[in-house]
């Protein structure tokens, strides 16, 4: 059977799960607002071939906050004010390519977000944001070393 991959185009904002050519699902998301790039530290999303490295939060319950990977207990964050939380599951990305190879040291995410509102337009530091009940049935598909390509889109 063909292994399950995920495109993302930045210029319609949405992430595919395929598989070969067929596009099982669809989701809106919100890539950086400071656009495509792989500079350590320029908060843009970066281009290319990836692969997810590790799967996190499958044992936790949806809208859970994240810092460092670790779930908060001990606060409860504000989902109103703050601009980029993390929440419901991450899958952590590791570049394939020499240009994007620093993107697990630059933890480049796909995540849940508590900014659902701002899907389908350029808002996040970075990361690929999803809402929360699209990363939850997304990680259930996929598993470590699933492909991902990250694309500018053709216009």
């Amino acid at each position: 059977m063909t292994p399950l991959k995920i495109v993302i185009r930045l210029d319609r904002q949405r992430l595919y799960l395929c598989r070969g050519e067929e596009v099982l699902q669809s989701y809106p998301i919100s890539s950086s607002r400071f656009g495509a790039g792989c500079e350590p530290g320029s908060f843009k999303t970066p281009l290319g071939r990836f692969e997810i490295a590790e799967k996190v939060g499958g044992d936790q319950p949806l809208n859970t906050v994240f810092r460092g990977r670790k779930p908060v207990v001990s606060e409860e964050p504000d989902w109103t004010s703050e601009p980029d939380l993390i929440t419901s599951r991450i899958l952590w990305l590791n570049g394939l390519e020499a240009h994007n190879a620093n993107t697990k040291e630059r933890f480049i995410y796909i995540h849940g977000t508590n900014q659902e509102a701002l899907l389908a337009s350029p808002a996040s530091h970075g990361c690929i944001r999803m809402a929360n009940a699209d990363i939850d049935r997304l990680f259930n598909e996929v598993e470590p070393g699933t492909e991902v390509v990250i694309t500018p889109g053709d216009g």
